[in-house]
C-alpha cells in the first residue's frame, strides 16, 4: 500500500468516499472490519492510498481513476461488437462519446440486439469476459415455434455443439415462442446455435441483463454512463464467481 510520503496519495477513507462506496464513516468501519484489501494486504484504518493502488471492498474493485469510463449500450441489430471495422459498418463504440478509446465487452452478434457494455476498464474487461469468472448473461429469444418441455430440459442440461457441451443453463418460457435464457459462456452465437440444435430457430436476439445489470428503460442506440456503484457490483459479480 501507498507509504505516507507518496505523491498524490490521501488517507484510505476519502478515497474510497470520492469513488462512491460510502460516507467517509462509513468506509473507516469497513476499514477496521477488514474489509478492505489495498494491493492485496488487508487495510488498517489511517493508511494511505493513491491512484496507483489496487483498492478492493469484499474483493470487488473500487474505481476511481477519472480516466476510465463506462457505458451500458442497447445495441441495435445491424450494429457490430467492434471498435471499429475496416468496412466502414456501425460499430457499438459509434454509438458512445468520442472521449476516450474504448471497446465493447464480448460481443453480441451483428443481428442480435441488446446491452453490452463500452469501456477503457481492461480489468473489468478480463473479468466480464474470462471463462474462469462466469459473469451470467440474460437474453429473450424469440423462436419458431413452440419448444416443448423435452427441448426446455436439454437447453437446462447442456447441448452438445460442434465446440463441446455447452454448461446448464437457466430457461424459461413466459410465452409460447419466447425463451428467457441466462448462461455464464460467450461462445460464438451460442444462443441461436442452441436453439437450432433443440428444433427452433431463433428469430430475434435480444440481451437483457449482463450480471447485476439491467436497464428495460434504454431505449436501442441509447446509451448512459455507469454509476460508480453499478461498476463496483459489477466487479463483485465476478469476484463472487472468480476461481
Amino acid at each position: 500500500m501507498a507509504p505516507d510520503g507518496q505523491q498524490h496519495s490521501e488517507r484510505l477513507h476519502k478515497v474510497m468516499a470520492r469513488a462512491g462506496v460510502a460516507s467517509r464513516r462509513a468506509c473507516e468501519a469497513l476499514i477496521a472490519a477488514g474489509r478492505v484489501t489495498v494491493n492485496g494486504a488487508i487495510a488498517d484504518v489511517g493508511d494511505r492510498a493513491a491512484a496507483s493502488d489496487r483498492i478492493e471492498v469484499d474483493g470487488a474493485v473500487v474505481t476511481w481513476d477519472p480516466l476510465l469510463v463506462h457505458y451500458l449500450v442497447n445495441k441495435p441489430p445491424g450494429v457490430l461488437s467492434a471498435a471499429s471495422d475496416d468496412r466502414g459498418r456501425r460499430c457499438v463504440t459509434d454509438l458512445v462519446p468520442p472521449t476516450e478509446r474504448v471497446y465493447p465487452v464480448g460481443r453480441l452478434d451483428a443481428d442480435s440486439e441488446g446491452l453490452i457494455i463500452v469501456t477503457n476498464d481492461g480489468e473489468l474487461t478480463h473479468r466480464l469476459t474470462h471463462p474462469s469468472w462466469g459473469v451470467d448473461k440474460e437474453y429473450l429469444a424469440h423462436v419458431d415455434g413452440v419448444p416443448s418441455r423435452g427441448a426446455l430440459a436439454q437447453l437446462r442440461s447442456g447441448i452438445e455443439l460442434d465446440d463441446g457441451m455447452t454448461a446448464p443453463a437457466t430457461v424459461s418460457m413466459p410465452q409460447p415462442s419466447m425463451l428467457r435464457i441466462a448462461i455464464s459462456e460467450g461462445r460464438n452465437r451460442q444462443i441461436r446455435r442452441m436453439c437450432e440444435e433443440v428444433g427452433h430457430r431463433v428469430l430475434r436476439l435480444v440481451r437483457t441483463r449482463i450480471g447485476p445489470l439491467a436497464d428495460p428503460n434504454l431505449a436501442p442506440g441509447e446509451h448512459r454512463a455507469l454509476s460508480t456503484d453499478e461498476v463496483r457490483k459489477l466487479h463483485r459479480a465476478a469476484s463472487s464467481r472468480g476461481n
